[in-house]
């Protein structure tokens, strides 16, 4: 059975919206598409884009390019493009809220997300983090963040800290669970049945045997050595300055950085506008954009909307992936 994907916009006054129209003009067999979204605010978005968009009731397929099925989550106040309002927080929230509820319910098999502009939503009075963390607060999990394109995926295993705080945050227990959950979605999301995971160090030359850190040493190199014991397939601690390059990818199937300027500027570098971000741990997929609401470009329709037609096509061969009997 082909997929139910929600499309969740994200901020209405970035780019999210015109991205969304713009993936709705195209035909699709890989899965259905519901918005959860404000619907003028999309009509705004379609005329900005001189493209045509039909708002369907949600039970109904899209038949033509334009054809959108949707569910509206209004907005509090008017949108205007480029200029974020606080006042429609709780509508972004809500929509990705609503989206996430219907995977745990089962009517949708998985989520796609636009950016958020996570300084409105906290000035909207909402505490907020990112899409990553409230999703996974609902469903209840500990989650992973990956990005990924063509060429390679990055998990994380710390995200967003101020890099003076990453070292602490490297512990042995919190290293298992990412690469216990990173292990286990690999193997169910991706159809890898004995994924290849390469490790990278904290610290340069993964600590030079201890005389540039001792987080390898002391944290990492014990906790590799159980896990592997345990049956996984695991590379490291690799230096970071090296891992990246083609010769050594060829033989991971992902890559675990410790903090995130670690391992994103390499993968943005190799193919920012088809990379995106992949929620790992959760009970239904969700892929998001790889990039920010990008208020500057929002109504002008010159947008590239590669990343989300990418998340789309990912978010449907995760969601399909899932339904094949494991």
């Amino acid at each position: 059975m082909i997929p139910q994907l929600a499309l969740v916009p994200g901020e209405p006054s970035g780019i999210g919206p015109e991205l969304c129209v713009r993936l709705a003009q195209q035909p699709r067999n890989d899965c259905r598409l519901l918005a959860f979204a404000d619907p003028d605010t999309l009509r705004a978005a379609a005329a900005a884009l001189a493209l045509p968009l039909q708002l369907l009731p949600e039970d109904s397929p899209a038949r033509a390019p334009g054809d959108l099925p949707l569910r509206a989550v209004p907005n509090a106040a008017p949108n205007r493009f480029g200029t974020p309002d606080p006042r429609n927080a709780r509508a972004v929230i809500d929509a990705l809220l609503g989206a996430g509820q219907a995977c745990l319910d089962g009517s949708l098999d998985g989520v796609i997300t636009g950016p958020v502009h996570k300084a409105v939503i906290n000035e909207g009075g909402i505490a907020y983090s990112g899409t990553t963390e409230l999703l996974a607060n609902q469903a209840g999990v500990e989650v992973v963040m990956m990005l990924a394109n063509d060429i390679v995926r990055v998990a994380l295993a710390t995200t967003h800290l101020p890099l003076r705080e990453v070292a602490d945050a490297i512990t042995a227990a919190g290293l298992s669970k990412v690469i216990r959950t990173t292990h286990a979605a690999l193997r169910r999301d991706f159809g890898l049945p004995q994924p290849r995971i390469a490790v990278l160090g904290l610290n340069p030359h993964a600590g030079e045997d201890g005389h540039l850190g001792r987080e390898e040493l002391d944290v990492m190199i014990p906790l590799l050595q159980q896990l592997r014991s345990e049956g996984l397939d695991l590379i490291g601690p690799l230096p970071a300055d090296t891992a990246f390059l083609p010769a050594k990818l060829a033989g991971f199937d992902t890559v675990l950085a410790m903090y995130h300027d670690q391992g994103l500027p390499v993968l943005k570098y190799s193919g920012f506008e088809q990379a995106t971000n992949i929620t790992l741990g959760l009970p239904y997929p969700r892929v998001a954009v790889d990039h920010g609401t990008a208020l500057d470009l929002a109504g002008k329709g010159i947008a590239n909307p590669s990343s989300l037609f990418a998340a789309a096509v990912l978010c449907a061969r995760l969601a399909a992936q899932r339904k094949i009997p494991q």
